[in-house]
């Protein structure tokens, strides 16, 4: 789930004609966190390519298209190439019809992957070749994972690899108030086991360590979905997972029912929640992480991923005032590692061009990835790239879980059939914290699935 800026299509346009003319946001040689060398480089090696054109066509707006525009600015620098990023807020729909109607820009940026192996189904994409997907898998923390986001079966009915990862999102997190923290003598806990220890001692000191909220209007119960994912993946090998997202591990499955049930166990325990189970449901996921902030606070914890600084208190500082911790791991299954939970965008060819190719080429650069590091809403699995880049300390450990993750998975919900990642599986969470058993929620998101077929 996330957050997204509106504009329209128009002033999206406009903003898009101003990109050729845009000042660099950091003066070449001036910031020693950036890999200065890397953008020079590039530039020597692209100085045959100025005049040409590129089109890039995403679902960035407001805040995050300005964002990007300030890292595209630096590759038209080097290689004098006019390369111009729009959007519409349409954009999932309209990508389609572009492709499909054979006026394509030449590069699609794609945040699901369900839509990156649509249009490579129907020839619609230019493979990127083993030498990218080699590189990836070299330099990405859990590499091999990315490039199965990546690597889709063309119209030939071949596999090749047509999405280069860029942006990263990150979910597998704990927020806190580190004052809360030190006040009442608690420490950050390093396994599932320890953090169950700490629940208890927060109510054993008169305290509520959870709020959770799983409002969302008509998308009510997502939020638990994340639960239930981070779970799985700390519960289960990495193929399970993957099994589970098409079905071949059924949801009454019960590898997926234990999960649920893992989630019950704070989600269900009257202790455990801020105004008791029966606000779970009810409570907006927006205003749930706020009871961190009360005096006495109303809450210790709370479980989001990295979007969620956008409804706490404003001038909240991250790092002092709110940080978190990565949602660990249990220490009775070693074997699991360090896996993260997230999502990302992808960056694939649909019209190929000299040009086109040069950009997948500057992805690959670290100042590509530190222009936009330095300044917000940023995480990128490359381990290239230089983390002291980070605006801050907050978005510098999410880059680190996500550089020394063992698993990254995409999240299931996402990749599910709509009815199921976007429906049954919602209602049955919400059902499940009002009541219902985890078998019988997960045997009725198995028949909504079943009725797919």
């Amino acid at each position: 789930m996330k957050t997204s800026f509106w504009i329209g299509a128009a002033l999206a346009t406009l903003l898009a004609g101003s990109v050729a003319a845009q000042e660099l946001k950091f003066a070449p040689g001036e910031d020693s966190r950036f890999n200065w060398k890397s953008y020079e480089d590039f530039k020597a090696a692209h100085s045959d390519l100025k005049g040409q054109s590129l089109t890039l066509f995403g679902p960035w707006r407001g805040e995050d298209e300005v964002l990007f525009n300030s890292v595209l600015a630096y590759f038209n620098a080097a290689t004098g190439i006019d390369g111009r990023y729009s959007s519409s807020e349409n954009y999932e729909q309209q990508i389609v019809i572009d492709t499909q109607a054979g006026s394509p820009p030449n590069i699609a940026i794609i945040p699901q992957p369900g839509l990156l192996a649509d249009l490579a189904a129907k020839g619609l994409l230019t493979p990127l070749g083993q030498e990218n997907s080699d590189w990836v898998k070299s330099n990405y923390g859990s590499g091999a994972d990315w490039i199965r986001y990546g690597t889709y079966k063309g119209k030939d009915g071949k596999e090749a690899y047509f999405g280069f990862p860029f942006k990263a999102d990150f979910k597998s997190m704990v927020w806190y108030v580190p004052e809360n923290f030190e006040e009442a003598g608690y420490e950050v806990p390093k396994t599932m086991e320890d953090l169950f220890k700490l629940s208890d001692q927060i109510v054993e000191d008169g305290g509520v360590p959870w709020c959770i909220g799983l409002g969302s209007g008509g998308a009510t119960g997502w939020p638990a979905t994340d639960w239930v994912e981070d779970l799985m993946l700390r519960t289960q090998k990495p193929e399970v997972y993957d099994k589970w997202v098409s079905n071949e591990v059924k949801f009454d499955d019960p590898a997926v029912v234990g999960a649920i049930e893992e989630f019950g166990k704070f989600a269900k325990n009257e202790k455990y929640v801020s105004g008791g189970v029966a606000a779970v449901a009810s409570t907006d996921f927006r205003d749930s992480p706020k009871g961190l902030f009360g005096i006495p606070p109303k809450c210790y914890l709370h479980h989001q991923a990295s979007f969620v600084p956008s409804f706490f208190p404003p001038d909240t500082k991250l790092g002092t005032d709110a940080d978190f911790f990565y949602l660990p791991t249990y220490a009775s299954k070693p074997e699991l590692g360090t896996p993260v939970l997230g999502a990302g965008t992808m960056f694939a060819i649909t019209k190929d061009s000299p040009a086109a190719k040069a950009f997948i080429e500057f992805l690959k650069t670290p100042i590509a990835h530190e222009v936009w590091m330095a300044q917000s809403s940023f995480l990128t699995p490359f381990k290239g790239a230089n983390p002291d880049a980070y605006a801050n300390e907050v978005l510098k450990k999410q880059g680190e879980a996500l550089t020394t993750a063992t698993t990254f998975r995409f999240d299931a919900s996402d990749l599910m059939p709509g009815k199921i990642g976007a429906g049954a599986f919602w209602t049955g969470m919400v059902d499940y914290v009002g009541g219902k058993d985890a078998k019988t929620v997960a045997s009725d998101i198995q028949k909504a699935w079943d009725g797919l077929k």
